[in-house]
């Protein structure tokens, strides 16, 4: 049986436990995960506070040779890793090998910023000379989402590690196997205590740890409303957040982009990848209304090929929803938008009809003629349903686009590339993308993350590093007397 075990210092603890079904075939259990608690959470903080010194004290170059013989370790084992992330969250294996590689690439990508983190700046004050430097926070909270587990955990793993602090990691409930699997390789490469695991249940594990008073910062990614409940539990001693949170994410058809299989098929990717389960696909289309129509048949034309079913088939392009709730609300969304005189057309392909009604199956989905303020517009789906509304003028676009609390990213898409450039940055988002929007599309040499409700903070690259630093300036002045407003203690003296 595979398991996701309570890891902490190397050693696995005792704990209850509950089942993983495959999406795909629900009557399938996958594996079983601890359901680790508030004493498991204090168990693993504690042993990343004792780990931390030590860890701390090594030079980045150090740690960065460590990471790296780690990132060798879990290379030997990505594509099984892959088949088991495929049969825990449905997708399909070539976006669970990109999912599982991440450790490890993302590892070596972190390692290589070694120089840079442990550079410091000399400065030459009015006072005196300064150093200012980047000091390690201490142990640091990772809580990681199910639909990219692997490389999402490591996204905020890498930096906090390279950077001098330690970690405890939580693992998702709906997809843990995989996660902890990489954890425990990237564990025993390491100084014990460094890297630790609990599994547990959100409202218990997650919990827990952003409400741990030795725990300096957490790094979570997931819904809004999680990261709300992240935020209060982490106020009681006023830690640290990084949080990249829900998109709504607008994309908008300008009247001056070409209508072809290209710009279709970017749209087919941007909306449906992992099922539209992804934080930063598109999930609501605006095209002009001279060009709506042509881009409506030519989406539904390569949608209706697309091949639903298991994850582990090669014909299949899209496979189940990860989780019974993700698939009701998609149902319930469609149902709405359907009742409410929107046309809701379902295309696609069932890749195995005998077994549809044992997994969490949804075909591509296409609304159109929908109200700008229905829920289906207004809030994300995450799930294979895309919104496609008419607009009339670039102004009228960019205030639908932006007409939201969320603000992840968004797109424009034109023939016009300057045009296009221009109008992207009047979008409110963190990565407003220009004729692309998908994953794949955000570089790691450019920063990532929400505006408004989507998220605090930035990952990608050194600015994701010195996010779990702390910056401490070092200051000499010789002679302090030379300060100004310290006259009126000069009269002072000692008598012998």
């Amino acid at each position: 049986m595979i398991t996701a075990p309570v890891l902490v210092a190397g050693e696995e603890l005792d704990a209850p436990g509950d089942v993983v079904v495959n999406p795909a075939r629900t009557d399938e259990t996958v594996g079983r995960y601890a359901l680790g608690g508030p004493t498991h959470v204090d168990a693993a903080v504690r042993a990343a506070h004792a780990a931390f010194p030590a860890w701390a004290a090594l030079t980045a170059a150090e740690r960065a040779a460590r990471l790296v013989r780690a990132a060798d370790e879990l290379d030997a084992r990505t594509e099984e890793r892959a088949v088991l992330l495929t049969r825990e969250t449905g997708k399909v294996l070539g976006e669970s090998r990109v999912d599982a590689a991440g450790a490890a690439g993302l590892l070596r990508s972190f390692a290589s910023l070694a120089a840079q983190v442990d550079t410091e700046e000399h400065i030459a004050t009015g006072i005196g000379p300064a150093i200012v430097h980047h000091v390690p926070m201490g142990p640091v909270g990772v809580i990681a989402p199910w639909n990219t587990p692997v490389l999402l955990a490591f996204m905020a793993i890498g930096p906090a590690l390279i950077a001098g602090n330690t970690a405890v990691v939580k693992p998702p409930e709906d997809a843990p196997l995989a996660l902890s699997q990489a954890l425990a390789t990237v564990a025993r490469s390491l100084p014990p205590g460094v890297l630790n695991s609990v599994p547990g249940r959100g409202e218990e594990a997650g919990a827990a740890l952003a409400a741990h008073p030795l725990v300096r910062k957490v790094l979570f990614t997931g819904s809004i409303a999680t990261g709300r409940a992240v935020m209060r539990a982490a106020a009681g001693n006023l830690k640290a957040l990084g949080m990249e949170l829900g998109g709504n994410d607008a994309a908008l058809v300008l009247e001056s982009a070409d209508i072809t299989e290209e710009l279709a098929r970017e749209f087919i990717a941007g909306v449906f990848s992992a099922s539209g389960q992804i934080c930063y696909n598109v999930k609501r289309i605006y095209v002009h209304r001279s060009r709506h129509r042509a881009f409506v048949d030519a989406f539904t034309e390569l949608a209706s090929q697309i091949v639903v079913g298991d994850g582990l088939a090669p014909r299949t392009h899209m496979g189940p929803l990860a989780t019974r709730a993700g698939f009701e609300r998609v149902r319930d969304l469609r149902e709405a938008a359907a009742k409410a005189g929107a046309q809701v057309t379902a295309v696609g392909v069932q890749g195995d009809p005998d077994s549809w009604d044992r997994g969490w199956f949804q075909l591509p989905t296409v609304v159109t003629g929908i109200d700008p303020g229905a829920e289906l517009v207004t809030t994300e789906q995450f799930g294979p349903i895309i919104p496609i509304l008419a607009f009339d003028d670039e102004d009228e676009a960019v205030r639908l686009a932006n007409d939201t609390e969320y603000g992840l990213a968004g797109s424009v898409w034109s023939s016009d590339i300057d045009h296009a450039t221009a109008l992207a940055r009047r979008l409110a988002c963190g990565s407003a993308f220009v004729n692309v929007h998908r994953v794949g599309a955000s570089p790691m040499d450019v920063p990532f993350g929400g505006m408004k409700q989507s998220g605090i903070g930035r990952n990608h690259g050194l600015p994701s590093v010195r996010a779990c630093q702390e910056p401490q300036a070092v200051i000499r002045v010789d002679p302090p007397g030379a300060l100004p407003g310290i006259q009126h203690w000069s009269g002072l003296t000692l008598t012998s």
